[in-house]
């Protein structure tokens, strides 16, 4: 700081030796104005401005010392907490995928017994209606049989009753009732 101030007391005066006055006169207001100045830069210093001037630059600079370091240590934070969200992000993309995979396939395995489900009942109807079917056929079987049963007894009963007489009958009937006590025996 000296240094400049007296590269500055050098230089100032050269003007005015250059125009040939005397520089050191009071009339001279260049001179005045250096006294001045050096006057000031004199109290200045005696004051201590120079060493608050940089105390408060070291300050300012300590301050934004803290506040870098406090924006790194968030910036490191920021990008943990997003590293963090990015994997809690594939990790539910993945299982959502393992989800979507599993509904599918469980929608597949619900369709195909669906179908199996829908061929085993579509098999009963069919062996129902196929059982329906012979009953009806058996039932109209015994029907013509008893039909038939009915209108030969009732046919034999003319005939006998018009070829038969009463001894015959009656002999007929003998042996009926043995022939069915023989077998209840």
């Amino acid at each position: 700081m000296k240094k400049l101030l007296l590269a500055t007391a050098l230089l100032v005066p050269a003007p005015a030796f250059a125009a040939g006055d005397v520089f050191f006169s009071l009339r001279n207001t260049d001179f005045v104005v250096l006294i001045a100045f050096l006057v000031f830069v004199g109290i200045l210093i005696f004051a201590g401005v120079p060493k608050q001037l940089s105390g408060m630059l070291d300050k300012r600079a300590d301050g934004i010392r803290k506040d870098l370091a406090e924006a790194r240590a968030l910036r490191d934070e920021a990008q943990a907490l997003l590293a963090s969200y990015e994997k809690k992000k594939g990790e539910v993309q993945a299982q959502a995928d393992r989800i979507v995979a599993n509904a599918r396939d469980e929608a597949e395995r619900s369709a195909e017994q669906a179908k199996a489900d829908i061929a085993t009942s579509v098999d009963r109807r069919m062996a129902a209606a196929e059982e329906q079917i012979a009953n009806a056929e058996a039932r109209a079987v015994r029907e013509v049989r008893d039909r038939a049963i009915t209108v030969a007894v009732a046919a034999a009963r003319e005939v006998i009753a018009g070829r038969m007489s009463e001894d015959q009958a009656n002999a007929l009937i003998d042996r009926s009732i043995d022939t069915v006590g023989a077998k209840l025996h």
